[in-house]
């Protein structure tokens, strides 16, 4: 028997800032995270007859400020912004390791994972949003599913990425949503950290 499917969807969206930006500068050019996460969380929500923006979660690793003073400045600006923007702004940060002065984060996707399963445990959300080309996460889109099937509830997982020629798959297990430049340009955030 099909679960009963909401009419209005509780939406949360989870960003992996590090990898949006990635993927956005591989798939258009932009050389800095020029995005604005809580456009584009209002972008997705309106395409999608009854969901409801109910949260918006933002994960990254943050530079040591002095070894790059620069990025460490953008992103504490920029997340403070965004945080001030919009009350259902929740930030998640980690310093970043450095191995032979090369920054890496550690942490951010097994927080996200865990925040992804329990808002899906807990009955945060109908439908999470994962903004993340990272296929690691198909781990957590089964975990979903198996929450779906103990509850006995309605829930979907989508993964948010650049609709580019490069790009031919979302994360499996997940419905897959197509963002295009003209709709990410629509959501470039107006607001210059790197000064």
């Amino acid at each position: 028997m099909p679960y009963v499917e909401p009419p209005i969807k509780r939406a949360v969206t989870f960003f992996d800032l590090q990898n949006l930006f990635l993927s956005s500068k591989s798939a258009w050019g932009y050389s800095f995270p020029n995005f604005d996460p809580v456009e584009l969380s209002r972008l997705v929500i309106t395409r999608h007859s009854g969901w409801k923006l109910t949260g918006i979660h933002l994960y990254t690793g943050i530079h040591d400020s002095k070894k790059s003073p620069f990025w460490h400045n953008f992103w504490t600006k920029k997340l403070a912004s965004h945080k001030a923007q919009d009350t259902r702004v929740d930030i998640f940060t980690t310093p970043l390791h450095y191995n032979s002065g090369v920054p890496s984060e550690k942490g951010v996707d097994i927080r996200i994972a865990l925040d992804l399963v329990r808002a899906a445990r807990l009955d945060k959300c109908d439908v999470a949003i994962l903004f993340s080309r990272d296929t690691d996460f198909a781990e957590v889109a089964k975990e979903i599913r198996a929450i779906a099937y103990e509850k006995q509830r309605w829930i979907k997982i989508a993964s948010v990425l650049p609709d580019h020629p490069d790009f031919k798959r979302g994360i499996d297990g997940t419905d897959w949503i197509r963002l295009s430049k003209n709709d990410y340009d629509k959501c470039v955030d107006q607001r210059d950290y790197r000064n």
